[in-house]
């Protein structure tokens, strides 16, 4: 948007530093989908009929074709609702959503209840912290009914946390408003949070006496460990052995392994860290691929450690996939830097068949690239604690997605192909703090802005959440498609083969083609079961149910432009229903669907709601003047992003 009154903060981290920030020649996600289909196969809408969806009867349409009823049984019995944009959620009928917890719900006996004109660091690290994204479910003693909650606590909001900051644009590099008491607020606000929850009486709620409840912010003490702890590259004046590092910023998607350990990635890291590097400084080519030197925040104003100009190497301790356990709130969580250094949006994994763990992972950047890691050690599933080094040793992969509609996964392995000293990888620790850059020279495919990436485990199918890239010029793609500013994005299936997710090559499919079918020039290519309240676009998070069902959590709609909201929707992926699309629950204005996760049973689903009442095109929003002021509707308490839960009424699973 060319109003920066109305700019997001969300948006200020994404495109900080981000024009031309991949200056690899890769061949593009859309060079490869553009020479798999001819102009006659786009004009009859076929990109979904290929190998893979011909094996569920694809009936994907062009965005021109007339809609069609088959009389097929939707495998999602809820009645949808309508799309829009109002102050409130909204929930298909027959369910119920209730707020579970909000930023600044006191997580402990003694800490304080919030009170947004007196918080203070030492408050904010006592209690539930801001913008949820990730969460997730782990049982206690196998139970859906009682479990901890893991939450991630993405970033801050300032100009609607505060009274009389506004929104403090990142070209101004004063941020003037900002103290560093208010800092001290963000910092601890951020991180993520476990919280022990029941189900009693058919509710859900906290259990604040918990002793698994626990906080972990921007200020809390972290191992790094796996190939490059304890680089030099990694070592600080504070921290000598390159192996300690304090806090875990912009926490955005993650997952949950099978021992029970909770994964929360560090995705846009870039905007945290202030001013130049030294003259000449070694990293000065690693930062600009990431993006590095264009704040967001004003840590960097009251914090050496964010300031490059003090300590040039704390970057690269920032941009990992970090592991905690939830049921020791005495672990010290791990940067696991053997799953590489991106701007991580996801860890979500499944086991093998041969035992080996394998995560799949997003670099959440336009014109960047989708990895998976398979770890070298089996699950134990029977002794927990054996599975805590697993994902320190391992192959990293970036996948590489050819025009035929295979696909080859390329080991980001020192010594291996062009990842050499020549190449300016010395080590392993080089290709793993450099992950781009190896991206890069191995010839990985340059993806729209890939986020989540869900495992189906019981169809070994993999969606990958690709959410847009406006950036895309028409230079870039030709008639054949994807789009050039896609402004709506699409979610590619993969299928590994012989369904071995460890295992080198793979295929792949468009499943769908976001955005309005109604308007021939987007191109989407929704079923023409879809109706007009069905369809979506940005999808972001996503989820499979124990029935192997797909759910779809979006970022990004253009309220004033689409007329809605974001929000969850349910995806069928096979059967001559494939590619129908249906809205179960919506945002209030301003706010972004993050989540989802089911319990084992699926008979609760949590949400996130992120970033309530954020200004939107037009519609600028400070602390004074939200667009929102869900879910309290109180005129001295401001928007408060919140965790929902949704269960039917009466019982049963989320139909």
């Amino acid at each position: 948007m060319s109003d920066n009154t109305t700019r997001t903060r969300a948006a200020d981290l994404e495109d900080a530093g981000e024009v031309g920030i991949n200056p690899s020649t890769n061949p593009t996600m859309g060079d490869m989908i553009a020479e798999r289909f001819n102009r006659r196969d786009l004009l009859r809408g076929a990109m979904a009929i290929t190998a893979i969806s011909a094996t569920v009867g694809s009936k994907a349409l062009a965005a021109n074709q007339q809609p069609a009823t088959t009389g097929a049984r939707t495998s999602f019995d809820f009645k949808e609702i309508e799309a829009g944009v109002d102050q409130n959620h909204h929930v298909a009928e027959g369910y119920d959503a209730h707020v579970l917890i909000r930023w600044g719900d006191p997580l402990f006996p003694d800490a304080p209840e919030f009170d947004p004109l007196s918080q203070s660091a030492a408050k904010q690290a006592r209690q539930f912290g801001y913008n949820s994204d990730f969460v997730g479910y782990l049982p206690i003693d196998g139970s859906s009914d009682h479990g901890l909650l893991v939450v991630n606590h993405e970033y801050t909001n300032e100009e609607l946390m505060f009274p009389g900051v506004g929104l403090q644009d990142a070209k101004d590099a004063g941020f003037a408003k900002m103290t560093k008491d208010l800092v001290g607020i963000e910092m601890a606000a951020h991180g993520g949070a476990v919280v022990e929850i029941r189900r009693e009486g058919g509710r859900w709620a906290l259990v604040r006496d918990s002793k698994y409840n626990r906080r972990i912010t921007a200020e809390t003490p972290i191992e790094i460990t796996g190939p490059a702890a304890g680089h030099d590259r990694l070592k600080t004046s504070e921290d000598g052995s390159g192996r300690q590092v304090r806090g875990t910023v912009n926490n955005c998607a993650g997952g949950v392994t099978p021992w029970g350990t909770w994964l929360t990635c560090e995705e846009n890291f870039n905007g945290y860290f202030w001013a130049k590097l030294p003259e000449g400084h070694a990293e000065t080519a690693n930062y600009k691929r990431y993006g590095i030197g264009a704040p967001g925040y004003a840590w960097g104003k009251f914090h050496d450690r964010f300031d490059l100009s003090k300590e040039p190497n704390e970057a690269n301790r920032f941009g990992w996939v970090v592991e905690v356990d939830p049921f020791d709130p005495t672990f010290v969580p791990k940067k696991r830097t053997a799953l590489g250094r991106t701007k991580h949006e996801g860890a979500a994994g499944i086991i093998n068949a041969d035992g080996r763990y394998v995560v799949y992972l997003g670099d959440d950047e336009r014109f960047d690239y989708v990895y998976k890691f398979v770890t070298a050690g089996r699950v134990d599933r029977q002794n927990r604690a054996a599975n805590f080094g697993l994902l320190d040793a391992g192959t990293l992969y970036v996948a590489k997605y050819n025009p035929d509609g295979t696909g080859t996964w390329l080991p980001l392995v020192h010594g291996q192909g062009a990842l050499t000293e020549q190449n300016g990888f010395r080590s392993q620790a080089d290709v793993l703090i450099e992950t781009r850059r190896a991206g890069d020279v191995l010839g990985a495919t340059k993806m729209d802005r890939p986020e989540d990436i869900d495992a189906n485990p019981l169809t070994n199918r993999v969606y990958v959440m690709l959410t847009n890239n406006t950036r895309r010029t028409a230079q870039q793609v030709d008639a054949a498609n994807p789009r050039s500013n896609n402004a709506f994005g699409h979610i590619v299936e993969m299928v590994p083969d012989g369904d071995d997710h460890a295992g080198t090559t793979f295929r792949w499919e468009v499943l769908v083609r976001c955005g309005d079918p109604a308007i021939k020039e987007i191109g989407a290519t929704f079923s023409s079961e879809t109706t007009k309240n069905g369809w979506f676009g940005m999808p972001d998070n996503c989820a499979v149910d124990s029935r192997g069902r797909l759910w779809i959590a979006t970022d990004g709609n253009n309220q004033k432009a689409t007329g809605r909201t974001d929000g969850l929707w349910a995806l069928e992926t096979e059967g001559e229903l494939r590619g129908t699309s249906k809205h179960f629950f919506r945002v209030p204005a301003g706010a972004e669907m993050c989540g989802p996760f089911f319990t084992p049973n699926d008979e609760t689903l949590f949400l996130a709601v992120q970033h309530p009442g954020e200004s939107e095109e037009g519609q600028p929003a400070t602390y004074e003047s939200p667009n929102t002021r869900w879910p309290d509707f109180k005129d001295a308490v401001p928007p408060r992003p919140s965790v929902v839960v949704i269960t039917r009424q009466g019982g049963g699973r989320i139909a």
